[in-house]
């Protein structure tokens, strides 16, 4: 009765040492199940990037702009590490109380399983039954663990022949390792199928016209952002953690709501239309002043106006909506997208590659001149026609503006700030948007006195520029700012506003010490 007690006594040192660690290591052979059974099982769920995407769903307003600021584009990943702390840190204190109460435990790890399932039911791209069952048996594969790891100290005695601190430290890590190893792995295939989905080459017909660049589209000065930026480089915002996983045989893009005919379009029927391509720069609404959250490069696919002419689009349709297979929405003005002065588009193509998976494969909107949480809808499988009363797409309920035009803005690209740079001839270089206004000046003020700098060729109002400044620049310690005027004669206010709701305002500001 005594070895009973002490064996069950919080105040043993060694059960109270190892329960923890037990419970952390069936933690992860939970989350290990259910990352091989996402990988072998098309439908089912990762429960960590099903509850990290409810996370994103479920952020309050403000919150975007601050895990942005914060992380850049490495925010989901942040996300996920910090689900997997949480996740992990639940699990080590639900094993320091399973040696006395192993159901209290128990149902400890079947609640976060619920959780997990619960989360995974909000993606539609999850079966739900694959999601149920991926939960069930990942949470009872962390109960057995949990059991096998502590099962001895839940017997009642402190003496047993395969009981010591050896043999657990060879029992957990052990498992923890190949739990590492198969969640890990499970990742890897997982997102291998999904890369593998997306690389496949799309026959789109030849456009009658070629989007060209024009001579002196690029000014060449070293360490400037290119006028065309690689796919691999472009930057990527989105809510998704894992790209969606598309098959294009079965695939199609509806077009329903206040129409005259609800359209159905498979890949094929999509790219049968007339073909166009056309250089335009998007942004993303999060983007600081000087930030790299903005890029330019050719899409090529078929007019949106094309596809919604199929459906007849109703007069009173005052909202298209934009539907990802993930289930994430953008709503932009009709009346923008109507408007002949722009050639909005269902991109297939990127830089012409076929496109990216990460941006977007099969099918992506490219509206010139609205931000990206309004128009840029990824992985696209519907439009719907509304009006701008009756939804609210994804972002709006979280505080970020209904109607959000980019805003004109220029960036400083060379010299970097903190530098060493000799005096002497030195060109101050960036590049400058307006889409879809164009750019008509920039000029470069240093210690307050502004200087018109050289633009590149503009592509087409729908793009940026480069811009170049030669300064002859003598030893000291100099406040560069840079602003840009569009073809419409705004000139980029001075006025500091954070991105949101519809974008950050202010100059692009540096320090530059000239030895």
């Amino acid at each position: 009765m005594m070895a009973s007690m002490q064996a069950q006594s919080p105040s043993n040192p060694r059960l109270s040492r190892v329960r923890p660690v037990a419970g952390l290591v069936a933690g992860l052979v939970g989350l290990a199940t259910s990352e091989l059974l996402a990988a072998l099982l098309s439908g089912a769920p990762s429960l960590v990037l099903s509850v990290g995407r409810a996370i994103i769903d479920l952020q309050p307003p403000g919150a975007k702009e601050m895990v942005v600021g914060l992380f850049g584009t490495n925010d989901k990943l942040a996300l996920e590490i910090a689900v997997l702390a949480v996740a992990l840190g639940a699990a080590a204190v639900l094993g320091a109380v399973a040696a006395r109460r192993f159901g209290l435990a128990s149902a400890g790890f079947a609640v976060f399983g619920l959780i997990g399932f619960g989360a995974a039911l909000r993606d539609p791209s999850n079966i739900p039954t694959l999601a149920g069952l991926s939960a069930t048996i990942s949470v009872a594969a962390a109960i057995q663990a949990l059991s096998w790891l502590i099962g001895p100290a839940r017997s009642g005695r402190t003496t047993m022949p395969d009981w010591s601190r050896r043999s657990f430290l060879v029992r957990s890590g052990t498992l923890a390792a190949a739990s590492v190893a198969v969640g890990l792995g499970g990742r890897a295939y997982l997102e291998s199928q999904r890369v593998a989905a997306a690389e496949v080459d799309v026959d789109l017909p030849e456009p009658g016209v070629k989007a060209m660049l024009p001579d002196g589209a690029e000014l060449g000065v070293e360490g400037q952002t290119p006028i065309v930026v690689p796919n691999r480089e472009f930057y990527r915002i989105d809510t998704a953690l894992l790209i969606p996983r598309v098959n294009l045989a079965t695939w199609r893009l509806r077009v329903r709501g206040m129409v005259e005919r609800e359209v159905e379009l498979d890949f094929d029927e999509l790219t049968a239309l007339p073909a166009v391509e056309q250089y335009v720069t998007i942004a993303c609404v999060s983007n600081e002043v000087g930030g790299r959250l903005v890029g330019n490069a050719k899409w090529s696919g078929v007019r949106l106006r094309d596809v919604l002419a199929l459906a007849g689009v109703r007069p009173e349709a005052t909202q298209l909506v934009g539907r990802s297979v993930d289930g994430w929405t953008a709503g932009m003005p009709t009346a923008w997208v109507m408007d002949p002065a722009r050639e909005p588009m269902i991109a297939v193509a990127m830089n012409d590659e076929a496109l990216p998976g990460e941006h977007g494969f099969p099918a992506r909107l490219i509206v010139p001149g609205l931000y990206g949480y309004v128009s840029a809808t990824k992985w696209l499988t519907e439009l719907e026609l509304t009006t701008l009363e009756a939804f609210n797409a994804y972002w709006v309920p979280l505080g970020w503006a209904k109607e959000a035009p980019i805003l004109t803005q220029s960036r400083i690209d060379v010299p970097r700030p903190g530098s060493s740079i000799p005096g002497g001839r030195i060109a101050v270089a960036g590049v400058a948007w307006a889409p879809d206004r164009g750019i008509d000046r920039v000029e470069v003020a240093i210690d307050g006195e502004w200087r018109d700098a050289v633009l590149s060729t503009p592509i087409s109002d729908a793009t940026w520029v480069q811009w170049r400044y030669d300064w002859d620049a003598t030893p000291g310690t100099y406040e560069v700012s840079v602003r840009a005027t569009d073809g419409s004669g705004d000139v980029q206010t001075d006025r500091i506003t954070t991105p949101a709701p519809d974008g950050a305002r202010g100059r692009h500001t540096v320090t530059l010490r000239i030895a």
